[in-house]
């Protein structure tokens, strides 16, 4: 069984993480935790210390191990000295879980030929996670810290290109020790885990040019390595840069490249070099397309002592082409130039922001909530910092449905999928306020019509043109709940003649509540990709939180006429609900089909489970909806 901690911090020093969920050596193969900003990709934390998923060039990458062959990713190691004698060389990983073997069609795992730790466990409180590293052979215990800043509040912060990898080591033994972490990364601009290298689009270049290239650099306080590519079209989505820095040390050895081969020999090269005494040599070789980068970091360790070796990888990518294919940008490449001033800009700030970071996740964690609900609440805020969520060149903020392994599913900021996301608007609230801008200032049409899918660029957001019941009602009491949450009159005074058109349109000819008594009735497209026909809860709800929030936006806006229209309409369709669709137990549907000469009006139907409106598929009836209430949790 997983064991779930008492979600208090392991002691009282500020620097200690708070662990909301443990997770024993049984349990660690199905655990990948995504580390990077909103809007930016990740790299995902395995439960073994491995890195996986890199998801970092615009677009999902489930699986993708950003390596050769399918089977060697980019690692960390660690070498130990004692007396001027090198005595053990390991990646800084626990062993390979059983699951890892499945489905590899006679390969290996990641990494399988590298002697790794004996002994692992993994301690989680989204966005703070620890890998605890032991092995009895061994003269040190090493706990690796991983994060990317999450701020509420501060969608800047949170929304930084980084991964903070943090090697916490402690020398168990009697005698002094030389301890040296090494991180280990191919090259790989131009391969985003969704085409194969021969797909590789590259400009016309000299015989003999390398596509890839790695660059060390150092300053007064960074050093590292920079990957950039000359090969790679500038226009692609995996065109950019990537950096793997450190604070700058006279204990760092780097190489920029490793001999070529077809059996891993610049692996075994690397690992035959860091091996002999904890330093890197520069190879001189042409390391091919995918230059192997490498940065090691030496430092003594006294007996019974301790030290923190920190490593900080970054990344810039420019080229999001969003859901139709056009380019729309990263916001966070607006803000630095590449991978490298990534990490000149946000590491002296990091101590900072680790401290917001472990505040916000201390006090949530150490709630009085049931653990279930602390889990499920913190550690799906992971899913604001997957390629499920963007953000264009101008700092709009997007959202697919979800992600599937290589693409994003189901395009445009659906609004009612995105009816049930609560987090974005109580955590950063600038964020949801752009939505909200986007669907009623560019997606709503002079009808009042609210594309429920937004087509980007924004000049094309109204291409879509068919409207969700659930979906636009629920726009309509988001507005109201941002507009609380913010205090801000002139943002609802922005919106409001564009929210007053949306609820207006529910009582055009042929609409959703056509005679104005209060109660949806007509073609109501929603969230089960189906044409619900006749009073139902899931759209009356949502329909009633609609008019109530209508109300106060018009009493606020100097709107008293349609304030008072809301508020009759609220009345009768509430009394209404009551009376004919609760049957003494739950709510249920009345299908009414419309009559043959009964006009539906243009943009409501999609004909999702209703090619015959007279006879349409998929409705409820006596049936217990799930979502009956959903209107009342915003209400």
């Amino acid at each position: 069984m997983m064991t779930v901690s008492s979600a208090k911090t392991a002691s009282s020093h500020d620097n200690e993480w708070p662990v909301l969920k443990s997770y024993d050596a049984d349990h660690l193969g199905r655990i990948a935790m995504p580390i990077g900003g909103i809007g930016t990709g990740t790299v995902s934390l395995g439960g073994n210390g491995g890195l996986r998923d890199w998801e970092i060039m615009n677009r999902p990458a489930k699986g993708f191990l950003a390596g050769p062959g399918g089977n060697q990713a980019p690692f960390f190691a660690v070498h130990i000295r004692s007396n001027g004698m090198s005595l053990h060389t390991r990646g800084l990983m626990g062993p390979i879980d059983e699951s890892d073997y499945e489905g590899m069609d006679g390969r290996n795992p990641a990494n399988h030929g590298i002697p790794r730790f004996r002994l692992c466990r993994f301690g989680a409180a989204y966005p703070l996670a620890q890998v605890f590293l032991e092995d009895p052979d061994l003269p040190i215990r090493v706990c690796l810290q991983a994060f990317n800043p999450f701020v509420p509040a501060d969608a800047e912060s949170s929304g930084i290109p980084i991964a903070v990898l943090r090697y916490r080591v402690e020398n168990i033994g009697d005698q002094d020790l030389d301890v040296s972490i090494c991180g280990v990364l191919e090259n790989f601009i131009g391969q985003d885990g969704s085409r194969t290298e021969r797909d590789w689009r590259y400009v016309d270049l000299p015989i003999g040019a390398n596509g890839n290239s790695n660059e060390f650099r150092r300053n007064k306080a960074l050093c590292g390595l920079l990957l950039s590519s000359t090969g790679v079209d500038p226009a692609d989505e995996a065109w950019g840069t990537l950096a793997l820095t450190c604070k700058a040390h006279p204990g760092v050895t780097f190489r920029t490249s490793s001999p070529q081969g077809i059996w891993g020999e610049g692996l075994l090269d690397f690992w035959d070099d860091f091996s002999a005494d904890g330093r890197l040599d520069q190879a001189p070789v042409d390391g091919g397309d995918r230059p192997m980068a490498a940065l090691a970091l030496q430092k003594s360790i006294s007996a019974r002592g301790s030290d923190t070796f920190s490593f900080y990888l970054t990344w810039h990518f420019p080229n999001r082409r969003a859901w139709a294919h056009s380019l729309v940008g990263n916001y966070y490449t607006e803000r630095y130039r590449d991978a490298w001033k990534v990490a000149e800009r946000t590491v002296p700030h990091l101590p900072l922001l680790e401290q917001k970071t472990v505040q916000f996740v201390r006090a949530f964690v150490d709630s009085d909530l049931p653990s279930d609900v602390k889990e499920a609440a913190l550690f799906n805020l992971s899913t604001l910092r997957s390629q499920t969520c963007f953000r264009t060149a101008d700092g709009r903020f997007y959202g697919w449905e979800g992600c599937s392994d290589r693409i994003g599913c189901c395009h445009g900021s659906c609004t009612h999928v995105w009816n049930y996301e609560q987090a974005t608007a109580f955590l950063f609230a600038d964020l949801a306020r752009s939505m909200r801008r986007v669907e009623f200032e560019y997606a709503t049409d002079s009808r009042g019509l609210m594309s429920f899918r937004i087509e980007l660029p924004l000049v094309q957001a109204q291409n879509f043109a068919l409207a969700a019941a659930d979906g636009q009602m629920g726009c309509i009491v988001k507005l109201y709940r941002d507009w609380q949450l913010c205090g801000d009159l002139s943002f609802l005074l922005d919106l409001w003649p564009h929210a007053r058109r949306a609820l207006s349109f529910c009582w055009i000819e042929g609409g959703w509540d056509a005679d104005l008594d209060g109660v949806m009735e007509g073609c109501q497209h929603n969230t089960m990709d189906v044409e619900y026909y006749g009073p139902n809860p899931q759209m009356q709800f949502w329909y009633l939180a609609a008019l109530r929030a209508g109300e106060e936006m018009a009493r606020a806006a100097d709107d008293g006429d349609f304030a008072r229209l809301c508020r009759a309409l609220f009345l009768r369709g509430r009394d209404w609900t009551d009376r004919h669709l609760f049957n003494g137990e739950y709510y249920i549907h009345l299908v009414r089909p419309p009559d043959a000469d009964q006009q539906v009006a243009t943009g409501l139907r999609i004909g999702a489970g209703a090619r015959d409106p007279q006879d349409p598929a998929y409705q409820l009836a006596e049936g217990c909806l799930v979502d009956q209430l959903v209107g009342q949790l915003l209400a």
